[in-house]
């Protein structure tokens, strides 16, 4: 049987990104890690690959993919070393929307992939973003939108919060959630052709 490339993650965003340079995943099955869990003491960026190699370390003890490759990331956003915890609350979503209100912030996505041999490879890419100073009646309609629920930073920038972003430099679709030049360049580099791939979709 052909490898098949495992997505370790439940995000439609990665899928619908990959999707996008013509790779279809042939199994997701998302990770149990937590990401809520981990150490205080490193830094974000640091983070963002420790939780994406976490990711991709628990799938990759599934027997059945031992042959295949794996792909994980995760995204974490930080104003300084202070990280903006993802959130179901509204009101802690207001408060981090004021907190990013006309200020620079970092987005930094990790990608780790496994290659046939059980070897890891892990790429971080880091894009600043600034915010205009967002008023409260911009915040209420936007927390009214409820596509902040369960986002890195409360907010979602391929949506409405779109709007908000006066400067990006780095990677828009790593602050999407995944970084496609550096995921395509890893995936090629453990021997996934993700173009003869893509054309036999």
């Amino acid at each position: 049987m052909a490898p098949r490339l495992i997505l370790a993650s439940n995000s439609i965003r990665r899928y619908d990104l990959l999707g996008q340079v013509g790779i279809i995943p042939d199994i997701v099955d998302p990770s149990n890690v937590d990401e809520t869990i981990y150490d205080q003491s490193l830094p974000p960026h640091q983070i963002a690959v420790m939780l994406a190699r976490k990711k991709a370390h628990s799938i990759s003890e599934n027997e059945q993919y031992k042959n295949d490759f794996i792909l994980a990331a995760d995204t974490v956003v930080a104003i300084g070393r202070k990280i903006i915890e993802k959130t179901e609350d509204i009101e802690k979503a207001r408060e981090i929307l004021n907190l990013l209100s006309g200020r620079n912030h970092r987005v930094y996505t990790a990608v780790c992939v496994r290659d046939q041999k059980g070897i890891f490879y892990n790429r971080n890419v880091e894009t600043r973003v600034k915010f205009k100073i967002l008023s409260e009646s911009e915040i209420h309609l936007y927390l009214n939108t409820d596509e902040w629920r369960g986002k890195a930073g409360a907010y979602a920038i391929q949506g409405f919060a779109g709007g908000f972003v006066v400067k990006l430099i780095g990677s828009y679709t790593s602050v999407v959630g995944l970084p496609l030049n550096e995921t395509l360049n890893l995936l090629n580099g453990i021997g996934f052709n993700a173009q003869n791939k893509s054309k036999n979709k």
